[in-house]
């Protein structure tokens, strides 16, 4: 398991369904995040302080497994 801490940005649903399927963006990784998408949805925002924990697939993106909001952005 990989863990990463830093900036989200460019914060984008990729599938609709029962779980989403969302990508973002920490500084500079592209991380995929299902298994609890929509928790994410309603605690991220672009600009937020993320860690986030899980595996690299093929295409080089980190599926991500956990998350922790360490600071919101409120502008």
């Amino acid at each position: 398991m990989h863990t990463i801490k830093g900036t989200v940005s460019k914060i984008k649903v990729l599938k609709l369904s029962e779980s989403p399927l969302v990508r973002f963006s920490v500084d500079g990784v592209s991380c995929l995040i299902a298994r609890h998408s929509l928790n994410f949805l309603y605690q991220v925002e672009e600009d937020s302080e993320l860690v986030v924990c899980g595996k690299y697939n093929s295409r080089n993106q980190l599926v991500v497994r956990k998350f922790c909001v360490m600071a919101k952005s409120y502008a």
